[in-house]
């Protein structure tokens, strides 16, 4: 059985759009907003003009790739080195 993915409305530069993100997605994309002091709206406005520069994939796909590589970047709290998530 396939689950839709929620849509959500957010406010981009001024202008709302509808996202379709994945609860835990949403959830980080939340946390780092706090954590950088910034709100949603404005994070999600600077993923989505990185997105306009770089490719043409959609803003819920832009956000995703965000939140990877924030974690992926993120240090290994045992080691210290960052984790790597290549195969």
């Amino acid at each position: 059985m396939k689950f839709p993915v929620p849509k959500h409305s957010i406010t981009i530069a001024g202008g709302r759009t509808a996202i379709s993100l994945e609860d835990a997605f949403r959830v980080c994309v939340r946390g780092i907003a706090k954590d950088r002091g910034r709100t949603v709206s404005d994070l999600v406005a600077s993923i989505d003009a990185d997105r306009q520069r770089g490719g043409n994939r959609n803003v819920s796909s832009a956000i995703r790739l965000f939140v990877l590589g924030f974690y992926r970047d993120q240090p290994d709290p045992q080691s210290g080195t960052r984790v790597s998530l290549a195969a």
